[in-house]
């Protein structure tokens, strides 16, 4: 689940997400690495649901970096469905106000988290919300956007062909003093016990291996994919960024599940069923088939012991 961030386990995904579900984000329809983000505007709002009290931390942690200016401007790169958004808008208003930009390559995220953010202000005009249709891939990026004293990318790094190439752009926006600041790594989401009563013990682990494992197949058929090996705060120092740091927030919803969680875990397991199904042995694939199917006594859905737990690790430098 996940983060679709990537790499590193959940993180992998989205765009945005944190959550079991975890997709990620861009482009449209299909972009550079051929996911059609629209179509997940719904597990994405999932996400983010699950993953608000966290968001909500960093959004905290973040804008107190920025210093007192006239209207602090945070660029919000591959915003998916807008739950980092929320988060953000909601600190620039109780700080006095600002300037939020919503990018994203895909014109129905933007229109979908421009929508949540307008609702999370509830017609508060301090803080003024735009949107830029725009593909952090391309070569031209950041001539529309404006100079930042924040600029947040939530895996969406992981998906760009040349990784520390994005995250050099990506710094070239701030302004003297700005943060970049890059949700990546972490901890892949946990959901299920190790023993399920139905199939091998350690079902999750061998469900994110495949992900994991088809996250790099991903990667190398990326046109022009560049390897990176190392981490993401040597990334943002090779940017040429100073005080560089990171910090990590859970997203933690323990047992017995809420039926948000309930809904969070399903979906997961179901998109996990579509995206790595033919890549596992018989025995899980059944093993899923009868969490997944609802009129059994098996299905996951009816279960007290599944949970939602994970980490975000936010990688942070100053220009």
């Amino acid at each position: 689940m996940g983060s679709h961030s990537h790499g590193q386990a959940d993180t992998h995904g989205h765009r945005h997400s944190h959550g079991p579900g975890h997709t990620h984000g861009h482009g449209h329809g299909h972009t550079h690495d051929s996911i059609d983000w629209a179509t997940m505007i719904p597990d994405l709002q999932r996400d983010d649901a699950m993953a608000a009290e966290a968001n909500a931390q960093i959004a905290q942690r973040l804008i107190a970096l920025i210093p007192e200016v006239a209207e602090p401007t945070v660029v919000d790169i591959g915003a998916g469905a807008g739950g980092q958004s929320v988060a953000f808008a909601r600190e620039l208003a109780a700080r006095g106000g600002g300037r939020l930009i919503l990018v994203d390559a895909v014109p129905e995220l933007l229109e979908v988290a421009a929508q949540a953010v307008k609702v999370a202000l509830g017609g508060d005009d301090r803080v003024r919300v735009e949107t830029l249709r725009a593909d952090a891939a391309a070569e031209d990026f950041g001539t529309d956007v404006p100079a930042a004293d924040l600029v947040w990318a939530s895996r969406s790094v992981h998906h760009l062909p040349d990784q520390q190439a994005g995250t050099t752009r990506l710094a070239g926006l701030l302004r003297p003093g700005g943060w970049l600041a890059l949700a990546e790594g972490g901890l892949p989401v946990r959901c299920l016990p190790w023993e399920l009563g139905i199939g091998a013990p350690g079902l999750q682990d061998r469900l994110l291996a495949v992900r994991d494992a088809g996250f790099a197949q991903m990667r190398a058929e990326i046109t022009g994919s560049t390897p990176m090996p190392y981490g993401w705060n040597v990334a943002l120092s090779r940017a040429g960024l100073d005080e560089v740091t990171s910090f990590s927030v859970l997203t933690d919803h323990p047992a017995p599940p809420s039926p948000a969680v309930r809904a969070s875990v399903i979906a997961w397991l179901d998109g996990l069923r579509e995206r790595v199904g033919d890549r596992l042995g018989e025995d899980d694939r059944a093993t899923l088939e009868a969490l997944l199917d609802a009129s059994a006594e098996t299905y996951v859905g009816a279960r007290e012991d599944i949970y939602i737990l994970g980490a975000t690790t936010v990688f942070l430098g100053r220009r």
